[in-house]
Parts: structure tokens; C-alpha cells; sequence
């Protein structure tokens, strides 16, 4: 059955390896998502923190009487059920025709999901989030000329009537050349239990720490902590320059053993970082493990309570690097998500190389704190609407101008793509939808924003028929919803193709755009074809 429903949020919900470092260290420090050509327009707006000063992002009128809103099949408490074209749906209550959610530039669910695909299974659906799906593939958009973002709204009709994906882009300025960066200050956190010994974890993670450690620059410094049944801090806070010989030893001579204590080897991570903080540095944490914790604290949210105070007074965020073939993908997210951070996953040797060698080092500075991003659709032009994942970074509406509530940690180089389901009104004409994103200094923490607009008469045209950024979202954003619907005859998404239709578009985007990362996407449809 296919759902197409709105977005509903009533409250604030939940937040939802060396290869990955690399990556990881571009996620952390930088971002991935993008567009292509789009039709917008932006404004620049300082607000007070309370965001009395600075309008909504568009009106919030009410709907006429009789109009409902579906949420897709959501189950929100207080929603009832009603039918439409002969699917059951749920009803929220009156919308307000605003999606609220916090950036996120995770990547490792697609990065696992390849990684799982290419062992011949079908990844879990619970592991499957089609905003890191969309997020993998970095797109064009413009560059804002400063710090902060720049926004760009567009979008194209599906194969079912009345329906388009809306794509709303966000993008940072490029990342400054290596030299003209502040320096790092990295503590790396390794999980050295018995099950980083499989092929492809520990030894991945110790190639790609010694290709970085040749590539910072001497005013960088780097910690080493390890954790099985117990953590220890094997390298504290040390100043590349002359030192990087003692960096390499250190990395060397990490053999796995025992039990994951995974909560045991945060505390001491952060406490390390804490006591090797550097003013006017980058200070990061970055967690390289298969997160599959079997000893002391398991649960996200414990750990991260024991280490709440470094966090939140010192500003130190985290980054998670995924390895292993069996992967504790749940648990990594949900401390990257609640950590300030960001997540990636690595399964090839060429994954680390370009995390280390070339993200890491370009993508160290943080270009805005706790970003959200806010849409206004409007009620003259649309129907129902839905935000295509973030299920697990949603901030209720009010909270959008809060910036006491958390949000997404964004770096240079950076872009966030996020997609609509949009049912427009027949013969809608006019104003479509405005989107806002805000953002804090990462200096002063004073908040900024930055708005784009799309009209009705931008989703002309078919989306396979669209721009290239445009037809590479759409395409990514399919093939995670039919993993997740389990199935190759179509997802719950509008005009969702089969997996047969979707592989054979796939491969002719790579063949006519000759771009790697497409013909690994390519692949990996086209093995999920033959799966399902």
C-alpha cells in the first residue's frame, strides 16, 4: 500500500571505522547532500535567541474547513483514521503546514547498506535512512560567499498525479586550503575488542590513522585511546611536528582483544580530549568501532550522560566511523545524533584513503552549530506533504527559534539535501513553499538565517526529465524507500519505480555523467534487484 502523507510533528523527538574516519572526518567537519538548477531566493537575517525579531519562514494559515492532512502512517497519539483512494490512512490533527527537523549529514546507512548488498543480503530496513541516502552524493549548488548557507528550492512532478518531490538544498562555502585552516586537535577513540579482528575493521582503521597521520599539518595534535573490557589512553594530546614517528607506534601496535566496553571507552575519550583541549582549535572525538557493545553501558543515552558535561561546557563534538560486517548501526547513530556529530561507514581501503587523506584534513573547522532548517508550504498550493526521512532529527515547529534545542553541527565544503513528497491542489498556481534554515556562529553563538522560495510553476516537467542533482536525489531517495518498503515492485513514495525501472535509470545516469560514486550507486540497485 502506498502511504503518501504529510509530515506531523507535535514535540521534539529523538536525535536519530577508520574508513569512516576519513569520511568521517569530512561529515564531521563537513557535509554531503546537494542540488542542482533550482529556482530560489535568499535572504540573511540576524535574530535575537528567543527569535523575536525575525518573521516565520511563510504564514501559517488555516486550513479550510474539511481538509485533512495525512501523516503517512505515523500513529501519532490523537490522529484518527480515515480513506482515501482506498488506502487507510491517519489523520493528523489541523496542520499548520510546517516541517521542522535538524540538519544531518550522516552517510552510513548508504555506506552499509552497500557494504551489505555486496555480501549478497538485503540490508535491514531498520537500518535504512533515506536522508543519508541523499546526502552521499555531494550536489552543485551555490556557494554562499561567507559562513552560514545558502539555500535552493526545487523540484519536479512524479508519474502519479498531482504529485512532485520538492527539493530543498543547502550548501557552505568551500573549505579553506589546508594551510589557512585553524588546527585540530583529534582524539580517536578505538574499539580493539575481539570482534575488530575480522578482516577489514582494526587493520582498515590502523592503515587509514597512519595515512592521516602523514597528512595533518605539524600544528595539528592527535590523542589515541583504546577500549575493550577496559579503556586506556595509549597516546594522550601530542603535537604532530617531530612527533609523528610516536603516532605511528602507537597505531601500530593496536591488537584486538576481549569484550566491548564501548561506554567505558567514550568517558575516557572525552576526559582524554578535555585534558588535550586547545583554544582556537578544532577539538573533536572520533569513534572508530563496530559498535556491537557487550559490556558495561550499552544504551546511547547513558553513555552520553556520563560524559554530558565535557560535551556540552567544552563544545567538543563527536564522529562515528562505522566498520565490520556486522555492524551496531542503531547504537552509533543514536551517539553521533545526541553527541553534536555525524556518522559515516567504511568497508574498503579506498573509502579510508579518501576520509583520511583527503576530507579529514580539508573539512576540520565547524561553520555553524545547531542548524535547523524550517519549511513553510502553502496552504493555497499544497495539499499534504512529507519530508522524505530525518525520522529521528524532527524538532517540533515551535522549537525552531529555540536555540536551546539541539541541531545539527555543519563544516565548509558541506551540502544537505532534503525531500518532499508534495501533493499540490489542482491548478494550483503561485507560491509554493519557503525554507529557512538557522543556524548559531560556532564562535559567538549568535543565531543567523538564511530563506529560499519555490513556485508552483518550478515543478514542470517530469523529475526524470530534470537536472542531473535533481534526477540523482530522486533516484537515491527510491532505492532507499523500496529497501525499506523490502520489496522491487515500488516504495510508499510517489510514483516510486520498480527496482528493475529505478536499476535501469541508475545506469544510464553513471554512463552519462562517468561519475564514480553514480556507478557505485548504479551497482548497488541493480544487485538489490536481483536480491528481491
Amino acid at each position: 500500500m502506498n502511504r503518501y502523507g504529510t509530515d506531523g510533528k507535535r514535540g521534539l523527538r529523538g536525535a536519530t571505522a577508520l574508513l569512516a574516519l576519513t569520511l568521517a572526518g569530512g561529515l564531521l567537519l563537513t557535509g554531503c547532500g546537494g542540488t542542482d538548477d533550482g529556482s530560489n531566493g535568499a535572504k540573511d537575517t540576524a535574530a535575537d535567541s528567543r527569535g523575536g525579531s525575525a518573521p516565520m519562514p511563510a504564514p501559517d494559515r488555516p486550513r479550510g474547513e474539511g481538509e485533512q492532512r495525512y501523516d503517512g502512517g505515523t500513529g501519532a497519539p490523537g490522529s484518527g483514521e480515515g480513506e482515501k483512494n482506498g488506502d487507510s490512512r491517519e489523520i493528523a490533527p489541523d496542520p499548520d503546514h510546517l516541517s521542522t527537523f535538524a540538519l544531518d549529514v550522516d552517510t552510513a546507512s548508504y555506506g552499509y547498506a552497500r557494504r551489505t548488498l555486496s555480501e549478497g543480503r538485503l540490508p535491514d530496513p531498520a537500518t535504512v535512512r533515506p536522508e543519508e541516502f541523499v546526502n552521499s552524493f555531494r550536489q552543485d549548488y551555490d556557494r554562499p560567499d561567507g559562513d552560514g548557507f545558502s539555500v535552493t528550492v526545487d523540484g519536479a512532478r512524479t508519474d502519479d498525479e498531482d504529485w512532485s518531490l520538492v527539493r530543498v538544498g543547502l550548501a557552505t562555502r568551500p573549505a579553506e586550503r589546508q594551510s589557512e585552516r585553524p588546527p585540530a586537535a583529534l582524539t580517536f577513540v578505538i574499539d580493539i575488542s575481539g570482534s575488530m579482528g575480522e578482516p577489514g575493521r582494526l587493520d582498515l582503521a590502523q592503515e587509514a590513522l597512519g595515512t592521516m597521520t602523514d597528512r595533518l599539518r605539524d600544528d595539528d595534535s592527535v590523542a589515541l585511546v583504546t577500549f575493550s573490557d577496559e579503556a586506556e589512553t595509549v597516546l594522550p594530546m601530542t603535537r604532530l611536528g617531530d612527533h609523528r614517528g610516536r603516532v605511528h607506534d602507537a597505531i601500530d601496535g593496536l591488537e584486538p582483544t576481549d569484550s566491548t566496553n564501548l561506554g567505558a571507552g567514550m568517558e575516557t575519550g572525552y576526559e582524554t580530549a578535555v585534558e588535550g583541549r586547545r583554544e582556537g582549535a578544532t577539538n573533536r572525538v572520533v569513534l572508530v568501532s563496530d559498535a556491537l557493545a557487550n559490556t558495561g553501558d550499552t544504551d546511547a543515552d547513558t553513555i552520553l550522560e556520563r560524559i554530558a558535561t565535557e560535551r556540552r561546557e567544552h563544545g567538543i563534538t563527536l564522529f562515528g566511523v562505522g566498520v565490520g560486517s556486522d555492524y551496531g548501526d542503531a547504537l552509533m547513530e543514536r551517539l553521533a545524533d545526541k553527541g553534536d556529530g555525524h556518522t559515516t561507514y567504511v568497508s574498503t581501503t579506498e573509502d579510508a584513503r579518501e576520509v583520511f587523506s583527503e576530507q579529514l584534513p580539508r573539512h576540520i573547522e565547524l561553520t555553524a552549530r545547531d542548524a535547523k532548517a524550517q519549511v513553510a508550504f502553502d496552504p493555497e498550493t499544497v495539499a499534504e506533504f512529507r519530508l522524505v526521512g530525518y525520522d529521528n532529527r524532527q524538532v517540533a515547529d515551535e522549537d525552531f527559534r529555540d536555540d536551546r534545542v539541539d541541531g545539527g553541527e555543519v563544516g565548509p565544503g558541506h551540502t544537505v539535501t532534503a525531500l518532499y513528497a508534495v501533493r499540490t491542489r489542482p491548478g494550483a498556481d503561485g507560491h509554493l513553499a519557503t525554507a529557512t534554515v538557522r543556524w548559531l556562529d560556532p564562535d559567538s553563538r549568535t543565531p543567523h538565517e538564511e530563506s529560499g522560495d519555490v513556485a508552483s510553476d518550478a515543478l514542470d516537467g517530469s523529475v526524470w526529465e530534470s537536472g542531473r542533482g535533481l534526477r540523482v536525489t530522486a533516484t537515491a531517495a527510491y532505492f532507499a524507500d523500496a529497501l525499506r518498503s523490502r520489496g522491487g515492485d515500488g516504495g510508499s513514495l510517489p510514483g516510486a519505480p520498480g527496482l528493475s525501472e529505478l536499476s535501469e535509470r541508475a545506469d544510464g545516469l553513471a554512463d552519462r555523467t562517468e561519475n564514480a560514486d553514480l556507478r557505485e550507486l548504479a551497482e548497488a540497485i541493480e544487485e538489490a534487484n536481483r536480491l528481491a
